[in-house]
């Protein structure tokens, strides 16, 4: 038996199919497409969902039989308005500004950060602000919509399960959850959207069926991206423990982080894990940062390069992304390196010291899980461990933890449990030199992270 993971990220999209013991025995990849249509970036999700038809029935022919059920992991941001026939408008693109007119007017009408520690972003990096905005917008696609689905739903709903809702998309940093009491923030009743909203499902439930190769298969609910992983670290038995999920994002969850430490102004927020309670959270675009500083830089970032990079005393200074703790600040190096090994150094650099910072603006003392697409070859965990001598580090075994995290959910719902392999502990890097190297780039972060840092 295994079950087909749907990972829709923002860049990549994949199709994974996993055994109980968390293998992978078939992977397809595609890059979604984000069209303009009516001067607004929007999903092309007939191309996607052509590709996801295509993609399963791969699967299923070379392996006949063996898929039970397709499960949806997705990232944050993204909402789909639809009526029982299909979509009313097209998807938004989370990264679509609004027209400054309308900036001021939204603004007003979401709730106060002490109520949904969704902290005021950019675009549409808190989904709730351009569903306001779309209302405003569009309000004839409002009154025509039934639902308002997120975006893992909207795909289960599309294979062929019912529409539903899921505790940790809705309180996904929405704007329209509030943690604290695990309900709908005051923005749904005063749009009058509550009977917009789905019933509850929980995610990997079984919400109905699809056909593969001529046979029929269940469908289940689906889950946000990063909080797969993270049940998936939970179903091993690991309990107080910091992860970081990197990826285009680096989230950083600690559960045992008090909401009432978290800070807009540090673009911390709060997650809801499957079964609805609390993650208090900080992150940035750590991938796409990496990306930016380390251009068209391929391969395993090598170690000798970091060390020339500490010894040249160059630094990457946040921010290269809209979002985190220092997101709209200008990002720039210092001296300009050329060398690719060295700019992707760099970049490395630049994600671990982020990431430390997080981990301390997080308060986390307890051991660390680093998990996703920025662990490959093993250096930003050992940084990391270097960097943070009191905690334990350790590395997920498991070798796609979203989809993982995603499949465990799926697989209870046909009472199987999965095995996956423990993380394996970190042995810290031995840079000479990067505590200094710490010390300086923190002496030059922009003037909230550096007065912040110093008051802590």
């Amino acid at each position: 038996m295994t079950i087909a993971v749907l990972d829709f990220g923002k860049t990549n999209t994949k199709l994974l199919v996993l055994d109980t013991d968390g293998s992978v025995t078939f992977t397809a990849r595609t890059r979604p497409v984000w069209k303009v249509v009516d001067g607004m970036s929007v999903l092309d999700d007939v191309a996607l969902a052509a590709w996801v038809r295509k993609a399963l029935d791969a699967a299923e022919a070379e392996r006949p039989g063996e898929i039970q059920g397709v499960m949806v992991s997705a990232h944050g941001c993204t909402f789909a308005l639809a009526d029982d026939r299909g979509l009313v408008r097209p998807i938004l693109d989370y990264e679509q500004e609004l027209p400054g007119e309308l900036v001021a007017t939204v603004a007003a009408e979401l709730p106060p950060y002490a109520e949904t520690y969704a902290p005021p972003r950019p675009q549409g990096f808190n989904y709730g602000r351009h569903l306001v905005w779309l209302a405003h917008l569009e309000p004839a696609a409002f009154d025509r919509a039934t639902a308002i689905l997120g975006y893992p739903q909207y795909w289960s709903w599309r294979l062929g399960g019912r529409q539903a809702a899921e505790y940790s998309y809705m309180g996904c940093h929405s704007h329209i959850w509030a943690p604290a009491r695990a309900d709908y923030a005051s923005v749904i009743g005063a749009k009058g959207w509550r009977g917009k909203l789905p019933a509850f499902a929980r995610a990997g439930e079984i919400v109905g069926s699809t056909t593969i190769g001529g046979r029929a298969v269940a469908v289940h609910n689906g889950v946000h991206d990063s909080n797969a992983a993270l049940h998936a670290y939970r179903s091993l038995g690991q309990r107080a423990f910091t992860l970081i999920s990197t990826g285009t994002w680096v989230i950083v969850f600690n559960p045992d982080c008090p909401l009432d430490a978290l800070d807009e102004a540090f673009d911390m927020y709060c997650n809801v894990d499957v079964d609805g309670r609390a993650v208090p959270t900080i992150g940035f675009m750590g991938g796409r940062e990496f990306d930016a500083i380390a251009a068209d830089f391929e391969g395993v970032v090598a170690r000798q390069a970091i060390q020339r990079v500490i010894e040249a005393g160059c630094f990457a200074l946040p921010a290269f992304a809209a979002a985190g703790p220092f997101g709209g600040q200008p990002g720039r190096i210092v001296p300009e390196l050329r060398d690719p090994a060295e700019r992707a150094a760099l970049a490395l650099l630049y994600v671990a010291l982020t990431t430390d910072f997080c981990l301390d603006t997080i308060r986390s003392n307890n051991p660390i899980i680093i998990d996703g697409g920025l662990t490959a070859g093993g250096v930003l965990a050992e940084l990391l461990a270097q960097l943070r001598p009191a905690q334990s580090v350790a590395e997920g075994a498991i070798s796609e933890g979203t989809a993982a995290g995603a499949a465990a959910l799926a697989f209870a719902a046909h009472g199987q449990a999965m095995t996956l392999p423990s993380p394996v502990a970190v042995q810290a890097s031995t840079y000479v030199g990067l505590d200094a190297y710490r010390r300086a780039w923190t002496a030059q972060l922009p003037a909230l992270g550096q007065s912040e840092r110093s008051a802590a």
